[in-house]
């Protein structure tokens, strides 16, 4: 009795250490599938904050006077750059999860100023003939729509390691290694879709006719 009783455990033993070690493996790759699509998303983000610095200061050196909105642009683009700035402060040289709210936060802050810049040459129509403005925005919906894809990634690496960190019987070695739930990035409402350009509105403009 007592033999069987040690050969039990022992297997039991066995099938744990088997079990945790593929379920370590798994994370451990997943994880770094998210750290990835992280990056990606960062690199957009940096991009993006480059370019709207660059558009706002060909704005001013166009004679646009918008000092309320550039204010809003330049505290928004600072909380941005602040966030990704910081040093990581997660396991392994990462991003902690409440950092990556932060740097989520920061960016829908600042996505939410993009149209009152673009939205500039309304009532400037020196913008709409500025090669230097036209040339950036252009950019500027390039990188969105390049940042909407690497959010998309970004997600959809969340969605695959947060389903395998939570399913049996992984869940129950991912909290002894250390393996926390990575937040989503949710872009709020009026940053989820780039910037759309009426570039046949604006050749109409640029020529005088309506």
């Amino acid at each position: 009795m007592n033999r069987r009783r040690m050969l039990l455990l022992a297997f039991m033993a066995f099938v744990s250490v088997t079990m945790s070690g593929c379920g370590y493996n798994t994370l451990q790759a997943k994880q770094q599938n998210v750290r990835a699509k992280w990056a990606g998303v960062e690199n957009q983000l940096q991009r993006r904050a480059d370019l709207i610095g660059n558009l706002v200061e060909t704005a001013k050196l166009a004679g646009v006077q918008e000092q309320e909105v550039f204010g809003q642009i330049a505290q928004a683009r600072s909380q941005l750059l602040n966030a990704t700035g910081a040093p990581p402060q997660g396991e392994g040289g990462d991003r902690s999860p409440e950092q990556k709210e932060a740097i989520i936060n920061a960016n829908n802050s600042f996505g939410g100023t993009i149209g009152r810049l673009l939205s500039l040459q309304e009532n400037y129509p020196v913008l709409r003939s500025n090669e230097n403005f036209l040339k950036l925005q252009d950019e500027v919906v390039g990188t969105e729509n390049r940042l909407s894809v690497a959010r998309n990634d970004y997600n959809t690496a969340i969605q695959d390691y947060n389903t395998t960190r939570g399913s049996f019987p992984t869940v129950l070695f991912a909290n002894l290694y250390g393996f926390k739930e990575e937040p989503y990035f949710k872009a709020e409402e009026g940053a989820r879709q780039a910037p759309r350009i009426n570039s046949e509105s604006l050749r109409r403009n640029q020529n005088g006719t309506k």
